[in-house]
């Protein structure tokens, strides 16, 4: 089972559990039902704000739906080779930049973004949330979309953000885009 299945079954097991309707999870998240129904059916991906949205609903702790080792030792220093990583769908994956994420304000993460298999690029879904982002880019043409107006950013170009503008971003190229990305508040924070 992949990862956006996993999620979604969660989602949809707590949500018949409490016995809410996708429309009642819809009107407390500001999410469509379509793209609720979507995610229970694990055929969509959820950006880890909007996700915390539907945790913060259904009255569960956000880390229930990630499977991340527990770590009582608060090491401060992650090694390569211990990075966690989240394949979030088969265009994104995801590495975890410290060993016990919800010990910090803030959430660093190595974003790879492949190929986008959509050629005609559909316009992206933008979202918003509280906090603020870090967006810098290691490798590849990252496409940004801050308030409806879409930026090329390329290997070296920063980006910061206040999360509350709709915002997101995509891989209109043929190669891998690989990014670091910071954001606070931490969603994963205790």
């Amino acid at each position: 089972m992949n990862y956006n299945t996993n999620i979604g079954l969660k989602i949809k097991e707590l949500r018949t559990q409490k016995k809410f309707t996708l429309k009642y999870v819809s009107e407390q998240t500001n999410l469509s039902t379509g793209f609720l129904s979507q995610l229970e059916r694990g055929m969509t991906s959820v950006a880890v704000d909007s996700l915390a949205k539907i945790a913060k609903v259904l009255d569960v702790d956000l880390l229930e739906f990630f499977d991340f080792a527990s770590n009582s030792d608060t090491k401060n220093i992650t090694r390569s080779y211990e990075r966690k990583s989240t394949t979030v769908n088969d265009e994104l994956i995801q590495y975890t930049l410290n060993n016990n994420p919800s010990a910090y304000e803030m959430l660093p993460r190595i974003q790879e973004l492949m190929p986008s298999k959509d050629e005609d690029h559909e316009e992206l879904e933008l979202y918003f949330h509280e906090g603020e982002e870090f967006i810098h880019v290691l490798e590849g043409i990252l496409t940004l979309n801050i308030d409806n107006i879409e930026y090329s950013l390329y290997p070296g170009d920063s980006a910061q953000i206040k999360s509350v503008s709709p915002h997101n971003w995509m891989n209109k190229t043929s190669k891998v885009v690989k990014i670091l990305t910071v954001n606070t508040p931490n969603p994963f924070k205790s």
